[in-house]
């Protein structure tokens, strides 16, 4: 008498998976895709609600000279914060890779306190420490050049951005240089390979995915920020961010606003396709992950 094993039973493979994104699809389509279509369709309005299809919004971009050199600031800017960014993340999240467990989950919760400080505190602090009689100006002081002060100009601005988007150049970087087997360094020294020579020809390949997700995700943060230029820099220095503000509260141009914001958009989207091309998926938490394997 032969025994038969019950049979069990299976169910669709991944036939109703996607009814799960239903709720967060629908959420995003309300929160998010509704007021960007608004933006987009006001972007070919004429100005100041009047009826009418055109394009001079656009045109607006790069013909006002202001418009121009506001772009050009804000771009110059970005570059300089996510360059000061890639400077000092990249040694830091190396070094998370080669401490041992205690001294990296320290070195993840400092990574991790901005996120849990009030945009408005530190941005506030940025102020105490920029302004007259400040310790920055007493650092340059030291070095015989009393007069400097960094609040209200695009230095200041750029230094206070550069710290407060730093963790998310780190994060990325973490994620990627946390997966990296060092046994490839290991087989390059053996092989008779310099230190310099293994981390360039190894180290440095194997790490760009983590690089162009964090390059681009703080560049695009950098070219959107609006709360530290308002509060650090001045008028005569703003950024993108703020000329949209006074676009929209004190001209209220929405049509003008929503053309350079939508510009903004496309830029953005531009070059997050450029970083997945290259194999950079932007994923800030995923160091989280790496963490938790470890």
């Amino acid at each position: 008498m032969t025994m038969t094993r019950p049979r069990l039973r299976q169910g669709p493979r991944g036939g109703g998976n996607w009814l799960l994104l239903i709720p967060a699809i629908a959420l995003l389509a309300i929160v998010l895709g509704v007021p960007l279509v608004e933006n987009v369709v006001r972007s070919f309005q004429t100005p100041f609600g009047t009826t009418g299809v055109t394009f001079d919004n656009y045109v607006r971009i790069f013909t006002v000279p202001s418009t121009l050199t506001i772009l050009l600031r804000t771009l110059i800017a970005a570059i300089i914060v996510t360059v000061v960014a890639l400077v000092f993340g990249y040694p830091y999240a190396y070094l998370m890779t080669r401490v041992g467990p205690r001294a990296r989950g320290l070195m993840l919760t400092i990574v991790l306190i901005p996120f849990w400080t009030s945009a408005l505190a530190r941005n506030f602090a940025w102020i105490i420490l920029l302004g007259n009689h400040a310790p920055v100006q007493q650092f340059f002081a030291f070095f015989g050049n009393p007069n400097v002060v960094l609040y209200g100009t695009a230095g200041g601005v750029i230094l206070a951005m550069s710290q407060v988007l730093l963790p998310f150049m780190v994060l990325p970087l973490y994620a990627s240089l946390g997966g990296i087997d060092r046994r490839l360094l290991l087989a390059a020294r053996g092989l008779g390979s310099s230190p310099l020579v293994a981390f360039w020809r190894i180290y440095w390949p194997l790490s760009r995915t983590g690089v162009a997700s964090g390059l681009i995700l703080v560049f695009t943060l950098a070219c959107g920020f609006y709360v530290t230029p308002a509060l650090v820099g001045s008028p005569q220095q703003s950024l993108v961010a703020q000329l949209l503000g006074q676009e929209t509260n004190q001209l209220l141009d929405f049509a003008g606003a929503g053309a350079l914001g939508t510009f903004i958009l496309i830029v953005t989207l531009a070059l997050v396709a450029w970083a997945n091309r290259v194999g950079g998926s932007i994923n800030a938490i995923g160091a989280v992950s790496v963490e938790g394997r470890k």
